[in-house]
Formats: C-alpha cells, structure tokens, sequence
C-alpha cells in the first residue's frame, strides 16, 4: 500500500499537517571506539537501518548510552543521524534530562541540528508529582517549535507518567506521541481511549509489540530492530495493513531475540550482538561493562543470530 508507506516514512518537517510516527523506529545504539563516538561506524549503521526499510530512528536514548554522553557527545551522534538520514525516515532525538533547563537546552541543540522531534524522558531521581510533570513537559515544548515525544519507562527512572496526565499534556499540539514502556496492555488502551487517534503510541517494550498494536498502537522504539530493523518493520506495517497472521508470526519470530538482548542490562548484550554482526565494536561505558565471554547471554545471542540469518 503506497499510502502507507509514505505515511510511515512521513517528514516531521511537515508541520502544517502535523507529525504522526508510525512504524518501527529504532532506539539506536552508539558505536564508540577508543572512548569516542564512532562516526563512520554511526553513518554506515544509519545507512543500514534505512536500507533495511526502517521507519524511524531515535538516537540517544536509553539504548544509545544517553546517560554517559558528554553534551558535545550528545550533539554529535544527533549531528550525525540528521545528516546521514537526509530526510528519508524521521529523526527523534532523545534530547531529555531530569533538570528541565538542560532539556530545553538540548532541545534546542537538537532543532538547530535539523531533527524532527525529540523524546522526553520523565525527570528521574527526583520523582516529581503528575502536576510537575505538567510543568515538566509544557516548560520544554514552550520553549521549541519541535514536536515532543513523551517518554514513560517508571522501571528506569522511578517515575511513572499517567494516562490521565497525558491525556492534559496532548491537548498541546507540540506534545504529539509517546513511548510507553510499561508493557501493560490496561495502560496503552487507556491512553488510546482518553488521549483518542491523534497521539503517536509507540511501544516501548519489544516483548509486547503485537499486543500493543492490537489495542490501537501505532508502532514501537525497539531495541531489537537494531539488530533485525527489517524484521520489526515487517512486523508492523502486516499489523496496519491487518495481516495480522503474519504479523503474530513475525513477533514469535522476534522474542527469542529480544529476550536474549535483556538478559543483562541493556545495551550490554546489544552492544556483543552488533559486534557479532560486524556493525560496531563492543566498546561500552561505565557503570556498564562488556559481558564476559562466559555470560550465557553470548551462547544464546550466537544461536539466535545464526538462526535469525538462516530464516530470511
């Protein structure tokens, strides 16, 4: 379906229409090498992800090692992405914090930069109340013209955002989707119902992709996609054009990976299965580590690899 496809693959530069992801976007992981960002690593897996007919990516975001990247760091993988996209799927920056001023001021960095919308992390560790969350997320989109993707993980940061709360939030036009990360079907068909068919809802949780886009989902961030983006992809555009036996099918297909990619901390398992695929070096930060070669995530990751490579 022509329509869909270019619906998927939508500019968010569109803004007299309004923005509405959908789709498979990837949470990137960011290549680095000798404490550095990578870039030419960085450019090729972009290239990579839009070949594989990915429809969407998020750079720095939890899975691209937001918490230890300098601010320079943070400007330069966003920088890259952009400019390696060049338009053709969206670019959703991670550009939150838990101080409100320096989301504002990487929102900025991001606008400047040429991304289509960033993703807003609840403010973590300082578990605020739903109504400075409010206070939160309007400061931040007041202070941008770019379009806002909330983004609700209470497992990481202690803070849980409300579908009641959300469904305040999206009465600003700049506050336009979300990545719910709970997993929790209740929650994402209480969002559809209070926060109606405007709101991007995009999973967050790659082991409860169908079931998501059953209750009126658009799509997921995924972690998995960027090992399999064409996978993921496939799983939701049979979803929206009602293949659903397919889609049931591809999911069953993804979850041995996924469950592999969270049998450590993410993206400590990711990070050995790009190196396994050639796509990066291991390289990861600190507080995180490299698995060590007897971690049982590494047997797993090579039979799930090599089964996923056989299949397609």
């Amino acid at each position: 379906m022509a329509s869909l496809r270019e619906g998927l693959l939508r500019s968010a530069h569109e803004q007299e229409d309004g923005l509405k992801l959908h789709g498979a976007l990837t949470a990137l992981a960011t290549p680095l090498r000798n404490g550095k960002v990578d870039t030419e690593a960085l450019e090729r897996f972009v290239e990579d992800q839009i070949a594989a007919g990915i429809h969407g990516l998020v750079p720095c975001g939890t899975t691209g090692e937001s918490s230890t990247l300098s601010h320079e760091e943070h400007v330069q993988v966003v920088r890259t992405v952009v400019a390696q996209a060049k338009g053709r799927v969206p670019v959703v920056a991670g550009a939150g914090s838990n101080s409100t001023q320096e989301a504002i001021d990487l929102v900025r960095a991001c606008e400047e930069l040429g991304a289509d919308a960033t993703l807003q992390i609840t403010p973590y560790y300082n578990k605020p109340t739903q109504e400075g969350l409010v206070a939160h997320f309007r400061a931040i989109a007041d202070a941008t013209g770019l379009p806002m993707v909330l983004y609700n993980v209470p497992g990481r940061t202690a803070c849980d955002l409300l579908p009641e709360t959300v469904a305040r939030l999206v009465e600003d036009p700049k506050i336009m989707g979300i990545k719910e990360a709970t997993g929790d079907m209740e929650r994402a068909t209480r969002l559809r119902e209070l926060c109606g068919d405007e709101l991007s809802m995009l999973s967050g949780d790659d082991f409860t992709v169908l079931p998501f886009l059953a209750v009126g989902g658009d799509g997921v961030i995924s972690v998995g996609s960027n090992v399999a983006p064409g996978l993921f992809a496939d799983l939701c555009r049979a979803a929206a054009e009602g293949r659903w036996d397919e889609a049931r099918a591809l999911h069953y297909r993804q979850l041995p990976l996924s469950r592999a990619l969270f049998m450590s901390s993410n993206p400590e398992p990711l990070k050995v299965a790009l190196h396994m695929l050639g796509t990066m070096g291991p390289e990861i930060r600190l507080p995180l580590r490299e698995l060590p070669e007897d971690h049982p995530a590494r047997a797993e990751l090579r039979r799930v690899l090599d089964t996923l490579e056989q299949r397609k």
